[in-house]
């Protein structure tokens, strides 16, 4: 498995890990990256900015690296600096398919991605994968699976991947939506010739959605390496726009809301890796913040008066802007 290689990591943010989705593109949902990015969203601006941002993760002890083919040039991006990166040969790469980026580079496109979990589609974003990551991709997930996904159920799907598997790729599976331990729990139950599927979940899991904890819970349990996305609920947990709770805590903490923010689900015994999704450097730091945050009972009780109902959490996100 290419997480044990985390459990070798002497830093304390080895189980923090660095997610492209905000930075691979010159558009996306987070509040507050309008202000982040500014106007410059070029091609060579956003491929400067990913690179600061890994070198900068790297530095600190991030080994963990997280992409997608519908993140625009994420993988490209990352593909560049590898190369450049020789000494980087401790990192995990993981990347997703299932997902097509069809915004053309454009923040204001109509439409960003178009989801199809069909054997085609894998296939041929396998191949787009290998072109630019090769043998440095340690991780492949489905994207965003739900339950209604035909990817539960294609069994000659689940058989290519168990090639994959065969021939050395981690097979994992993201999940998104009110129903995400529905999902997990689904997903747990595909096996090919009697051997479980997939070695790991990646999962929505932050203060305000809580949900899918005791599925994640399981997966660990079932020998899963879960990587949580959306610690910082996609700027909701962040300066300015952070709940008056989550502001107290961080202030006797002495660190930034969204320190502690990921510092509560770094606490979690089946949180293998949480996934900062900074746009900027400056954030990167403060996120990597939340491996000294100590937060006392108290306060995690206070924090757990945030969680919110799945269905009204999703459907928030969901009137997200891209920006």
């Amino acid at each position: 498995m290419p997480f044990a290689r985390l459990a070798t990591a002497t830093t304390p943010t080895c189980h923090l890990g660095l997610g492209l989705a905000a930075v691979g593109r010159p558009g996306y949902i987070n509040l507050g990256r309008d202000r982040d990015l500014g106007e410059d969203r070029s091609v060579e601006a956003m491929r400067e900015r990913t690179h600061d941002l890994l070198d900068a993760a790297y530095a600190q002890g991030v080994r963990y690296f997280d992409v997608a083919r519908s993140y625009g040039r994420s993988e490209e991006f990352l593909a560049a600096w590898l190369a450049a990166r020789p000494d980087a040969d401790d990192v995990v790469v993981g990347s997703k398919w299932g997902y097509t980026y069809t915004a053309g580079w454009s923040a204001e496109a109509e439409r960003h991605e178009v989801k199809d979990h069909g054997l085609a589609t894998y296939e041929r974003q396998r191949a787009e994968t290998d072109a630019l990551l090769g043998d440095r991709l340690d991780l492949y997930q489905i994207h965003s699976l739900t339950p209604d996904s035909p990817a539960l159920t294609d069994k000659e799907l689940h058989a290519k991947l168990a090639e994959a598997a065969e021939r050395g790729l981690t097979v994992g599976f993201s999940t998104s939506g009110p129903a995400q331990a529905d999902t997990i729990r689904a997903a747990l139950a595909v096996t090919v010739d009697d051997k479980p599927l997939f070695r790991t979940v990646q999962s929505t899991y932050n203060v305000l959605e809580t949900s899918a904890g005791p599925a994640l819970a399981e997966a660990h349990d079932a020998g899963l390496t879960v990587i949580v996305k959306e610690g910082m609920a996609n700027g909701r947990l962040a300066e300015p726009h952070a709940p008056d709770v989550l502001k107290g805590v961080a202030e006797e903490t002495t660190q930034g809301c969204d320190a502690v923010a990921l510092a509560a689900v770094l606490r979690q015994p089946w949180a293998g890796v949480v996934l900062s999704g900074a746009a900027t450097v400056t954030q990167l730091g403060s996120n990597l913040h939340a491996t000294v945050v100590d937060l006392d009972d108290d306060q995690l009780t206070r924090i757990g008066t945030l969680a919110e109902d799945p269905r009204a959490y999703w459907e928030r996100r969901g009137r997200l802007p891209w920006h």
